[in-house]
C-alpha cells in the first residue's frame, strides 16, 4: 500500500527534464538577446561619444578663432607688443617633447602661451604648467633666449579655478560683455616667467 502511494507521488522525470531544458533554452535565448542588446547599446554609445568629441573639437576651434584675433590687442593694453599669433604644435621625437599651444603670441623678447578651455579646471591649469616647462626646454635646445609667460582662457571660469590660475602666475582671459578681459596676476600674485637656462643644453 505504502509502495503504491510512493509510486504515485514520484515525479515523471521525463516531463521534469523537458521542462528544465525548455527553461534553459528560454534563458539561453534571453541571454543571447541581452548580449545583442548590450552590443548594440555599446555601439550606439561609441558613436555618440565620437560625435560628442567632434562637437567639442569644433567648439574648441571656434573659441580659438574667436579669441585669437583680439588677444594681441588685449595684451597691448597691458603693455605687451606681440607681432605674431599662431596655434603651435611641437613634435620633437628625438628629445621626447610633444605639446600643443592653442595660441602662441610672440615678439623679439617675450612669448605668451595661451591655453584655451571651455571651462578650465585645476588639472587643465596644472597641465599648462607642464606645457610651459616643455616649451622652455624646447626653446633652450634651439637657442631661444626669450622669456616665456602663460595665460589660461576660459568661456566659464569658476572663482576657485580663477584664483588658482592667478596663483600659478598665469594671466586669466575670460568673457566680458561682447568681448573678453585679461586679469593680470598682481598684488598677491606675480606673473611667472620661464626664463632661459643659464647654461643652454
Amino acid at each position: 500500500m505504502e509502495t503504491r502511494q510512493a509510486a504515485q507521488t514520484m515525479p515523471d522525470w521525463k516531463v521534469v527534464a523537458d521542462e528544465i531544458w525548455a527553461i534553459i533554452r528560454e534563458n539561453a535565448q534571453g541571454f543571447k538577446e541581452l548580449r545583442e542588446s548590450q552590443r548594440e547599446t555599446e555601439k550606439q554609445m561609441k558613436a555618440t561619444d565620437k560625435r560628442f568629441g567632434e562637437l567639442v573639437n569644433r567648439f574648441g576651434d571656434m573659441v580659438e578663432y574667436m579669441v585669437m584675433p583680439n588677444l594681441v590687442a588685449k595684451f597691448e593694453e597691458l603693455g605687451f607688443t606681440f607681432t605674431k599669433a599662431n596655434r603651435t604644435e611641437i613634435k620633437d621625437r628625438k628629445h621626447g617633447i610633444f605639446t600643443e599651444v592653442d595660441a602662441l603670441l610672440e615678439n623679439g623678447d617675450k612669448v605668451m602661451a595661451v591655453e584655451i578651455k571651455t571651462k578650465p579646471n585645476i588639472d587643465d591649469i596644472n597641465d599648462h604648467i607642464k606645457r610651459m616647462e616643455k616649451l622652455r626646454t624646447y626653446a633652450d635646445m634651439h637657442g631661444d633666449r626669450r622669456v616665456y609667460l602663460g595665460a589660461v582662457a576660459g568661456v566659464v571660469f569658476n572663482e576657485n579655478e580663477k584664483t588658482y590660475t592667478l596663483k600659478q602666475g598665469f594671466y586669466v582671459v575670460e568673457p566680458s560683455g561682447e568681448t573678453f578681459k585679461i586679469t593680470e596676476p598682481k598684488d598677491k600674485y606675480h606673473p611667472r616667467e620661464w626664463q632661459p637656462a643659464v647654461c643652454p643644453p
